[in-house]
């Protein structure tokens, strides 16, 4: 099982560089950004572009992984998404993956004046984004003609530093993008029951998370593929655990989700005075001391 952690893109890069590089000394497999315009409670505060902020972060390490939880079709297209993908590629040395996703009905659903895309909508319109994000990652120049994506004669060269293309995470409960994940993944995310991961109660949680892993070995079946040949990472935060509060928590709560299947566990960086407050001390520790504790 690996450690990564999520850094939020709210800090000027002065300070920004310095938690990257903490990331890196205590030790996490990768560190994720999230991929918004703005995002929930911090709406009102700052919040820098996702890419950029990679991009600076691939120059201040040296070995941390990093990638985005997640990319979405809400306020990317796929052209223009590969080129920036390859740049970063390139800059870090092949050390991205890029998580990706559905999107949803935040900010980013209506941030470019579009009317908020149905669920139905948002699968159709992934369905078509991420094959066509793979044909311009995998080659040096695209063409496709479809519904709501299209590529002429564009030109990825010289392509990702990762062959045959950097890795997808892809995040997906439903069928159709359980499906997308077993046809181009590399990894497969989820934040717990879609619904509403915080109203499930603590004990009913990682029974969500086997049912989801059930759901994915069954997508993967279906398209000759061994489940076992994709990282299955789980993002904290969203469900009514609280695996940061000491050592012993998260690691009855690793522990658990190891032996469901989960391969990468992420955790949120610290940020004061929001839901992801935790006592920055004791986040560290859990990062060098954590997983060497579990069976």
């Amino acid at each position: 099982m690996r450690l990564s952690t999520v850094i939020l893109p709210i800090h000027r890069w002065s300070e920004g560089q310095k938690i990257w590089r903490r990331a890196e000394d205590l030790g996490f497999h990768a560190a994720y950004t999230y991929d918004h315009l703005s995002w929930r409670s911090f709406r009102e505060e700052p919040w820098f572009g996702s890419l950029p902020t990679l991009t600076a972060a691939a120059t201040a390490t040296e070995r941390l992984r990093l990638g985005t939880l997640v990319t979405s079709p809400n306020f990317r297209h796929p052209v223009t998404l590969a080129k920036e993908l390859i740049t970063l590629d390139d800059v870090s040395g092949g050390r991205l993956t890029l998580g990706i996703g559905a999107g949803g009905t935040g900010f980013d659903a209506t941030a470019m004046g579009q009317e908020a895309w149905s669920p139905k909508e948002r699968a159709d319109r992934f369905g078509e984004f991420l094959p066509l994000l793979d044909d311009l990652l995998r080659n040096d120049a695209t063409t496709h003609e479809g519904t709501y994506y299209s590529a002429v004669e564009a030109r990825n060269i010289p392509g990702c530093v990762q062959t045959p293309r950097l890795p997808f995470y892809v995040a997906a409960t439903g069928p159709r993008g359980l499906r997308l994940a077993a046809e181009y993944g590399q990894g497969w995310v989820t934040y717990g029951d879609p619904k509403g991961p915080a109203d499930v109660p603590v004990e009913q949680a990682p029974a969500v998370i086997a049912k989801q892993i059930e759901k994915l070995a069954v997508a993967c079946e279906a398209t000759g593929r061994d489940v076992a040949t994709l990282e299955k990472v789980l993002l904290q935060g969203s469900t009514a655990e609280k695996p940061l509060e000491s050592l012993d928590a998260f690691v009855d709560w690793a522990g658990t989700y190891q032996e469901l299947g989960v391969t990468e566990l992420v955790i949120h960086w610290p940020v004061p005075d929001s839901i992801f407050e935790n006592d920055l001390a004791v986040f560290e520790r859990i990062a060098t001391e954590g997983l060497a504790q579990l069976g």
